[in-house]
């Protein structure tokens, strides 16, 4: 149906139109001018660098490592030109730049979110994780600021769809540009420690090398910068003020129990009265297993530590031939009760996958009333971690609860193994070439792989090379107490490379804890 105006026209002298016409035109030249400046003027605004603070997440570091020592016949400083440190170094490089978790371009910590339509693990879980490189995980954003830092770092993959990469996002703390905080080096800072050598009561004797006599301070004396940005201290009193009425808990082996330990000590250091912070049962010896809670008074709060090594359950097999120990792959540690409503969860597990029994995998790993009789720890360390994830994804509340994946810290034994003579001892500086760090450990990769299919948002502190660098921060012949030359000898057999002095290279760990809770935290974390 047609509907018909009626425009009624007016009709004008020619003088008239002559100036109408002179006027349109000039409002149609100043309407083009102007449309021209607006758009130079969002262009130019466009590519000016943001002032607002900026993180960037990731996942993998440029170099990070695994349990073995890079250079066992060498000081870790000397350059060398060996043709076999080349080729390990190439090799290392290369795997390094293209490992499977890196996202924009190191190994930040990162918001995993498995949301957007990935299907979950398979419940068979039969898969290993042969060829990792290839995973999604292999398509990476690079910020314009870091454009050809690394040739060869882009990985182009269309199917990158469960993983959160915010850019541009405001962080008020400090950091200014877009950052990796996982990215870095160590740097000398007369201002650490966040407490005094020997002020803290709470620090396990074995943690505590001041204490059992290491005689240098200068492990202390080391502060980690990313590249290209500032972090911020971690402010204990804004730490607990931000946890008033919380749960903060830490689960896993005695790595964890390092970095709880830590916390526990850097908070405490900002209370006047330290009578008001005290672990609940009175316990002051941690090493059993247990579950042990922090109460800090002042703040209604706790800071929590569940030993929990391998996270799945330890276990039992009745056989006809008798009972042996197992570990059950497809069944949660019963400890899990006991820290499922925190309000923030750490977890780590790893080191206890390297011991004997874990590496053979023989007569030792247990699904259902299986027991099977050979299976690769990488895969029984994939099969575990898909428990986990399932369980979190399951009995987790993601809007109550912030949950953290702290990743591998490396060790740093010269000449074999803990249960091998292996050494670290007058080690009094990090490594400064970084020809010498490690690859980037194959657990952690499995750990990825796994993460990218989880539904709840999980923040992995990818901790590796940053740990890689430090052989001087470990408790070596310091694990005990070290006065006489006559000890040498025999401590020297039982060194602690795996662990770190505190305090040490886990208050770095809190400090950028801190930092992911700022940008990644609820509620009261929100800036």
């Amino acid at each position: 149906m047609h509907v018909l105006f009626s425009v009624k026209r007016v009709a004008f002298s020619d003088p008239f139109l002559s100036h109408r016409r002179k006027l349109f035109s000039w409002f149609s030249l100043g309407a083009a001018a102007s449309l021209v400046l607006l758009s130079l003027f969002i262009f130019g605004n466009s590519l000016r660098v943001p002032k607002v603070a900026v993180f960037v997440p990731q996942l993998d570091t440029v170099g990070a490592n695994s349990s073995l020592a890079a250079c066992p016949l060498l000081p870790c400083n000397a350059s060398h030109s060996s043709s076999s440190g080349n080729s390990n170094s190439n090799t290392s490089k290369s795997h390094e730049y293209k490992s499977s978790a890196k996202m924009t371009e190191g190994g930040s910590a990162a918001v995993v979110d498995g949301t957007n339509g990935v299907n979950n693990v398979s419940d068979k879980n039969t898969e290993s994780v042969t060829g990792l490189e290839n995973s999604t995980f292999s398509s990476y954003l690079l910020s314009e600021s870091n454009k050809g830092k690394h040739e060869g770092d882009l990985v182009g993959d269309k199917n990158l769809k469960n993983v959160t990469v915010l850019l541009n996002e405001k962080m008020h703390v400090g950091i200014h540009e877009e950052c990796d905080i996982f990215y870095g080096k160590w740097v000398r800072d007369g201002s650490k420690p966040y407490y005094p050598l020997g002020s803290c009561p709470h620090i396990d004797r074995d943690f505590n090398c001041y204490r059992n006599g290491r005689p240098d301070g200068e492990y202390v004396k080391w502060r980690w910068q990313p590249y290209g940005c500032k972090i911020p201290s971690l402010n204990a009193t804004d730490f607990l003020e931000r946890l008033r009425g919380q749960r903060l808990v830490f689960v896993g082996d005695s790595l964890n129990r390092n970095m709880w330990e830590s916390l526990i000590c850097i908070l405490r250091e900002s209370i006047k009265n330290k009578k008001r912070v005290f672990e609940i049962s009175g316990r002051k010896e941690f090493k059993k297993k247990g579950v042990y809670s922090f109460r800090f008074e002042d703040y209604n709060c706790s800071v929590d530590f569940v030993a929990s090594p391998f996270i799945v359950q330890e276990s039992t097999f009745k056989s006809k031939n008798g009972s042996f120990e197992t570990l059950r792959l497809d069944l949660m540690d019963r400890t899990t009760t006991r820290y499922r409503d925190a309000n923030i969860i750490v977890f780590n597990t790893g080191h206890w996958w390297t011991h004997d029994k874990t590496s053979k995998g023989e007569d030792y790993y247990q699904e259902g009333n299986h027991v099977h009789a050979r299976l690769k720890v990488l895969d029984a360390y994939t099969r575990a971690l898909t428990t986990w994830a399932k369980w979190i994804d399951r009995k987790v509340n993601a809007n109550q609860t912030q949950v953290f994946f702290r990743g591998y810290s490396v060790t740093h034994f010269w000449g074999g193994q803990w249960n091998s003579g292996g050494q670290c001892h007058k080690e009094t500086e990090p490594i400064f070439n970084e020809t010498y760090l490690q690859k980037y450990p194959s657990k952690m990769l499995a750990l990825e792989s796994v993460i990218q299919h989880m539904k709840t948002p999980i923040v992995y502190m990818n901790i590796s090379r940053l740990t890689d660098y430090r052989k001087d921060g470990h408790p070596s012949v310091y694990r005990r107490e070290y006065k006489k030359s006559t000890d040498q000898n025999s401590t020297a057999l039982f060194e602690d490379c795996s662990h770190w002095c505190l305090p040490g290279v886990p208050d770095t760990w809190n400090e950028l804890l801190y930092v992911s809770l700022l940008k990644y935290g609820k509620g009261t974390w929100k800036s």
